[in-house]
């Protein structure tokens, strides 16, 4: 579809490519677009393309008493694509790249992909602490889209500074359950969000992360109800909110020990025709950005 042109209405998604212009940069986007281990078939190396197009839909304005355009406050720039990010080659070359992006950007953002590039993406970024936002544990043995987080914690991550936001019954098994709490992960139910509220779950998971150290952000939009995640393979019904996501990306990126992020886990193509869940996942990228300007 062809979009309409105006120059009061600058759209999102329009920044300096990596190598086109000088750093210093706020944040930095990079397209991630593992898939190969994943626990189901998915198109989610499609997913990076498709998000950076539904960008284009939206503008970079925050609403309020002055609106804020996020191009006029933050540098932003989109550092392309990983081209080849799965398997041992594919994880160490994301993470020399998200290293080498954050000697000028102060906040990453990976594109997935499936969840398997949080492995690759925290470390490189030498996050201290991690919070996820899924409806999975993402402790199963091997290596896929389900194991993030044990390899991470195997790899020297204290599990001490890991929250996880939405974790849901009849997605998880009793022995990944009893794994997370005898390695200590603070794990914030779907059923406590909805008890406590959703900034009540942020505060908590912030707490934990942070200490004095950085954090990575871990999107998986899985955590969301799957009338507004369809085109994510384990969404289910009765998860998150598309409002409450958002809400929690953005108030977890206004904390400046948040130095990375990435949005997994939507495969844009076994989305919807009016592309819901890789619209949402577009959002997600805007979310982050107003955390960050919120910093300012």
């Amino acid at each position: 579809m062809t979009l309409s042109h105006d120059e009061l209405w600058p759209r999102a998604g329009k920044w300096d490519r990596f190598d086109d212009a000088p750093g210093p940069w706020d944040a930095a986007l990079l397209g991630a677009p593992a898939f190969r281990t994943s626990l189901s078939p998915t198109g989610a190396h499609a997913t990076p393309a498709a998000v950076r197009d539904a960008l284009r839909r939206y503008s970079a304005t925050l609403m309020g008493n002055r609106p804020v355009d996020l191009n006029d406050v933050l540098r932003i720039t989109d550092a392309g694509d990983v081209s080849s990010p799965d398997g041992p080659d594919g994880e160490a070359s994301l993470r020399d790249r998200v290293r080498e992006l954050r000697r000028s950007a102060e906040l990453i953002i990976a594109l997935g992909g499936d969840n398997s590039i949080t492995y690759a993406v925290a470390q490189g970024a030498q996050a201290q602490g991690l919070i996820t936002l899924d409806a999975h544990f993402d402790l199963r043995d091997g290596v896929s889209n389900g194991s993030p987080v044990r390899r991470l914690v195997e790899d020297g991550l204290d599990p001490h500074r890991i929250a996880q936001i939405g974790i849901a019954d009849f997605a998880n098994s009793a022995a990944y359950a009893r794994r997370a709490a005898d390695l200590g992960i603070t794990v914030i139910t779907l059923d406590e969000v909805r008890r406590e509220g959703i900034d009540a779950a942020v505060a908590k998971a912030l707490e934990v992360a942070g200490g004095r150290g950085s954090i990575h952000l871990d999107i998986d939009v899985d955590v969301c109800d799957r009338s507004v995640a369809p085109g994510c393979p384990a969404s289910v019904p009765g998860g998150l909110a598309a409002w409450e996501l958002r809400t929690a990306v953005r108030a977890i990126a206004s904390d400046a020990r948040v130095v990375s992020a990435d949005i997994v886990e939507v495969d844009a193509t076994a989305d919807t025709p009016d592309a819901r869940t890789v619209r949402l996942a577009a959002l997600c990228v805007l979310e982050l950005l107003a955390g960050k300007a919120a910093q300012k």
